[in-house]
C-alpha cells in the first residue's frame, strides 16, 4: 500500500509503501527482526544500488487492536510472479531472464557476503521490478496516485472512526476503477494493450524484498524454511543449511521465468510423502543424489534407506533439464545448453559445491 500524503513523501516529493505489522507479540518481534535486517541493508548501501529493498523509516501506530509497528519502504511495482502470469506463464525471453538474474544476483551477494544475511524465502513473489507491468498504475509514469487520500484536517489525529478491513478493500478497489477509468479517457491506456501482454519497454530491474523469514547467518532458526516448491534438498533431509540455500531458490526462479512453470512442484501421492515426491522429482532432473548426502540429515531416515535410495519410491524417470527444455518447452539446443549450464551447478545435492552469487555473476551465460 502507498501512502503519498503521509508527513515523509510529502516533504520527499516521493511515493512510499507502508507495511503495517499486526499487534500481536510474535508478529510485532518479527518486524523488529526484519527492521534489524534492513536498518543493517540500508547503511551498508547509501547509493541504493545493492538490488535489495530500502527501508525508510519505522515507526508505531496505535490502532483499536492494539500499537502496529509500520515499516516505510521505498515504493516499487510487480512482483516477478505478476510477470510471470502476466505473460500467460510461457516464459518470459532468456534476454529478460539475464537481466532478472544479475539485479537478484547483486542483491544475493550483497545479502550473502558484505551482511551475513540469509533470505531463507527466495521466490517470485519476493522479488519486485521497481517499475510496474503497466505503465497506467505507476505513479511516477503516469502521475496518477494509487492511494486512499486522508480526510482533510488534523493530519496526525487519529480517526475517531475504524474502517473495517471490507470497507477499505472496497474503497482500494474503487479508487483503482477511476484510475483507469481516467487513464482510458486520456488516450493512453485500452483494453486492447492488456489483450496483447508485451513485455516491450518494461524494465526487468528488480528487488529482493520481504526480509520477515531472513535471518543472520549465524543465528538461524530452528523452524523449516523455505517455500515448498523453492525449497532445498539440505533443509528437506535436516542436514542444516547456508547461503547456498537461497541460491538453490534463485536456479528454481529462474527456470520459472524462462518456462513459465515451476521446476520441482510436488504432489503427496499414494504411498508417499510430498518430501519424498520433491525429492524423487529433483533426482529425475538431476540424477542420484550422492549416499553421502542422502544419509546425512536428520530426518535422512525417513526417506532413504541405508544405501541411499528412496524407500517408498522405486520408478523414477531420469529426464535431465537440457532435455527437459528442449522437448517440453520447445527451447533450441545452443538455448537449453546455455540455460543448464549456468543452473545446473547452482542445483548441485551438495550445498558446498554451490556457486555463490559471485560467482554466479561471472557466468558466461550471464555476460552472452
Amino acid at each position: 500500500m502507498a501512502y503519498g500524503d503521509w508527513k515523509f513523501s510529502r516533504q520527499k516529493k516521493r511515493f512510499v509503501a507502508l507495511k503495517i505489522q499486526k499487534s500481536a507479540r510474535d508478529y510485532a518481534h518479527a518486524a523488529l527482526h526484519e527492521i534489524e535486517l534492513l536498518s543493517a541493508a540500508a547503511k551498508g548501501d547509501p547509493t541504493n544500488s545493492k538490488c535489495v529493498i530500502q527501508l525508510l523509516d519505522h515507526f508505531k501506530h496505535a490502532g483499536p487492536n492494539g500499537k502496529h509497528i509500520c515499516l516505510v519502504t521505498e515504493f516499487l511495482g510487480d512482483s516477478l510472479l505478476r510477470l510471470i502470469r502476466y505473460n500467460r506463464n510461457k516464459g518470459i525471453g532468456l534476454s529478460r531472464v539475464r537481466e532478472i538474474c544479475r539485479s537478484v544476483l547483486t542483491g544475493l551477494d550483497y545479502m550473502h557476503r558484505e551482511l551475513g544475511i540469509i533470505h531463507t524465502d527466495l521466490k517470485p513473489e519476493n522479488v519486485l521490478l521497481v517499475s510496474t507491468i503497466n505503465p497506467s498504475k505507476d505513479p511516477v509514469r503516469s502521475r496518477l496516485t494509487p492511494i486512499l487520500k486522508r480526510p482533510e484536517g488534523n493530519q496526525y489525529r487519529t480517526p475517531s472512526i475504524s474502517f473495517s478491513e471490507k470497507m477499505l478493500k472496497t474503497r482500494a478497489r474503487r479508487a483503482v476503477a477511476k484510475i483507469l477509468q481516467r487513464r482510458v479517457s486520456l488516450g493512453g491506456f485500452t483494453a486492447d494493450m492488456v489483450k496483447e501482454r508485451s513485455l516491450d519497454g518494461i524494465s526487468m530491474k528488480c528487488k529482493i524484498v520481504d526480509f520477515g523469514n531472513a535471518c543472520w547467518a549465524d543465528q538461524q532458526g530452528d523452524g523449516v524454511i523455505q517455500t515448498r516448491q523453492y525449497r532445498a534438498p539440505e533443509v528437506i533431509i535436516g542436514s542444516g543449511y547456508s547461503y547456498s540455500a537461497d541460491m538453490w531458490s534463485f536456479a528454481c526462479m529462474a527456470f520459472e521465468l524462462a518456462t513459465g512453470d515451476m521446476l520441482f512442484a510436488p504432489n503427496t501421492c499414494q504411498g508417499c510423502s510430498e518430501d519424498e515426491d520433491h525429492l524423487a522429482l529433483m533426482m529425475e532432473t538431476l540424477g542420484k543424489m550422492p549416499k553421502k548426502i542422502a544419509t546425512s540429515g536428520t530426518r535422512s531416515k525417513d526417506y532413504f534407506n541405508r544405501y541411499g535410495d528412496l524407500k517408498r519410491v522405486k520408478r523414477m524417470r531420469f529426464w535431465p533439464l537440457e532435455r527437459v527444455l528442449v522437448e517440453r518447452y520447445n527451447f533450441t539446443e545452443p538455448d537449453a545448453k546455455g540455460l543448464a549450464d549456468f543452473l545446473r551447478p547452482i542445483l548441485d545435492f551438495d550445498p558446498e559445491n554451490r556457486p555463490t552469487a559471485a560467482e554466479c555473476l561471472k557466468h558466461a551465460w550471464l555476460n552472452n
